[in-house]
């Protein structure tokens, strides 16, 4: 799945958000920035192993936070599930 594909997919944005997508289950992909901070992104990193949860690394916050349409960066996106 590209990038691009976030912009028209279901979507939770931020560490917190994306952790509690982990944890329910309902979290497809995670995607997260390689220059976030290592104590943000190792948690979501353990949780995504845990919960067998794809990952996908991205060049940047920046460019993780425009492609989902906002106009700060953003550490990790996850693509959910809506139905769950």
């Amino acid at each position: 799945m590209s990038l691009q594909e976030i912009k028209n997919s279901p979507k939770v944005i931020g560490s917190k958000q994306v952790k509690k997508a982990i944890s329910k289950g309902v979290a497809q992909k995670v995607f997260i920035a390689l220059d976030a901070e290592p104590h943000i992104i190792e948690p979501i990193k353990e949780l995504c192993r845990k919960n067998q949860v794809e990952m996908q690394m991205v060049e940047n916050m920046e460019v993780l936070g425009n492609v989902c349409g906002i106009e700060v960066g953003s550490a990790t996106v996850a693509l959910i599930n809506r139905e769950s």
